[in-house]
């Protein structure tokens, strides 16, 4: 069924820069993904890590059909508004004891994209909890930008161990606890890292990063995929949807829309 979110749940996102948890599945539908995935993982190996792809929405036709559930669209087009595209997908998977981690950062200073109108709903489909490495928030802080720097930390899962500078006030933190078949919402601009993994079972999520269709790549020519709507701007490059798992078609359309993607990241250095 489709879910319904109050004005006064909109309300809350809008002046905390987060809001959970949403039920979106039932645990046993977020099962049946993950043993999707681990399936994948299984024939191909590891489909995580610093070199992860943003775009495996594009040759798993259960990934493509899951960015375009009701239950996820309707809340995030309550605050993003009817036409909705889907910029990209991360799987973000801790192994028990790995040491991976993630610094505090805001996603909109390296994302090249405006205005900040960018929601990312987190899904779970393992539980996760303070001591598996559930992410952390930084209530507020989506309404101004922070400054960040580069670090060196091969146990950090952004790609450049961007960090923000200023001390975090621990008071505004709050941890964003799912069970599988829940999501989190947050903004593009809001604050947030993860710990490691100190629990002996896997953490698995799912990250999808949908931008209502005004949003514009600041540099250079990117892409997306409509998943909702119309799309009267055309700032971004249509992506096509896969009809079979990792065949020609879907990977040669995965490797065009990457090489684009690499260009943004080059040209903003």
């Amino acid at each position: 069924m489709p879910l319904e979110i109050s004005d006064d749940a909109v309300n809350v996102f809008r002046r905390d820069g987060f809001l959970f948890p949403l039920r979106v599945m039932s645990a046993i539908e977020a099962g049946s993904y993950r043993a999707c995935l681990e399936a994948v993982e299984a024939e191909r190996g590891s489909l995580t890590g610093k070199f992860r792809s943003l775009k495996h929405h594009l040759v798993m036709t259960w990934l493509d059909g899951l960015i375009r559930r009701p239950e996820i669209l309707d809340p995030v087009a309550k605050v993003l508004g009817p036409d909705i595209l889907c910029w990209s997908t991360s799987l973000l998977i801790k192994e028990p004891g790995d040491g991976a981690h993630v610094s505090w950062h805001q996603d909109l200073t390296y994302w090249g994209l405006e205005p900040g109108d960018v929601v990312t709903a987190w899904l779970a489909l393992s539980p996760v909890t303070r001591q598996n490495g559930c992410m952390r928030m930084l209530r507020g802080s989506h309404a101004s930008r922070l400054a960040h720097a580069d670090t060196e930390d091969d146990s950090n899962l952004l790609s450049r161990g961007q960090t923000i500078t200023a001390g975090i006030d621990e008071d505004k933190v709050v941890y964003l606890e799912l069970e599988p078949g829940e999501i989190s919402l947050h903004h593009g601009n809001t604050a947030h890292a993860s710990d490691p993994n100190a629990s002996d079972e896997r953490r698995i999520g799912l990250a999808i990063r949908y931008i209502a269709t005004r949003v514009h790549p600041t540099e250079g020519q990117d892409s997306a995929m409509l998943v909702r709507g119309v799309d009267r701007f055309e700032h971004f490059d249509a992506e096509s949807r896969p009809t079979a798992d990792f065949d020609a078609v879907a990977m040669t359309e995965h490797d065009r829309v990457m090489a684009l993607r690499r260009g943004v990241m080059m040209e903003k250095g």
